[in-house]
């Protein structure tokens, strides 16, 4: 049986996109990127991370395989979390302004035998943004629990400009490489 150890409805609406069964793992995995660690290495960690956590809160179920994802925006080698509050929301967006940006999107497919990953990176660019436009798109309330503090599949799809990789890795869950990684363990046909 497929788990995905995600708290993410959007990885959710995902994952049924590709038409496979699965059941929801709740885990939970400090995301804190380590001294040296590059922005690649830390998503590609956190996923790993959070499907071995699922694993393991699947102990007693030997055919359990956990899927883990983590997506991250990144601008000049700084990796955007979380906004903490609307001024951070804003702080960020600001940065983001005019710029090209990293999505990086990491999945890993673990078992008990096994464990598969794939990355996918994207690249987006802003459009130049005015404080209006950066105070009344964090008024939609729509920055909070979004990586870089936007959501491309809501109103932020009118902040950006240029979208260069994957549309559903933006999102958080790159369908393409999930469903190779998939394919490739027998999960889906």
């Amino acid at each position: 049986m497929l788990h995905l150890a995600s708290q993410s409805p959007r990885r959710r609406e995902l994952l049924t996109q590709l038409g496979v069964a699965f059941r929801v793992v709740d885990v939970d995995v400090p995301e804190r990127r380590a001294a040296q660690e590059s922005p690649r290495e830390y998503v590609s960690r956190v996923a790993r991370d959070k499907a071995r956590a699922g694993l393991a809160a699947l102990a007693g179920d030997a055919d359990a395989r956990v899927l883990g994802a983590d997506t991250e925006v990144v601008l000049d080698d700084e990796v955007f979390g979380k906004p903490c509050d609307a001024a951070d929301a804003a702080a960020m967006l600001r940065r983001l302004s005019g710029r090209t940006h990293e999505v990086i999107s990491s999945v890993w497919l673990i078992g008990a035998h096994t464990e598969r990953n794939a990355c996918c990176v994207s690249r987006v660019r802003f459009a130049a943004l005015d404080e209006a436009a950066i105070a009344a798109y964090v008024a939609t309330g729509e920055s909070f629990g979004k990586a870089g503090a936007y959501a491309i599949q809501g109103h932020g799809a009118a902040l950006v400009e240029h979208l260069e990789g994957s549309y559903s890795g933006v999102m958080g869950l790159p369908l393409f490489e999930t469903a190779r990684l998939l394919r490739e363990a027998g999960v889906i046909g």
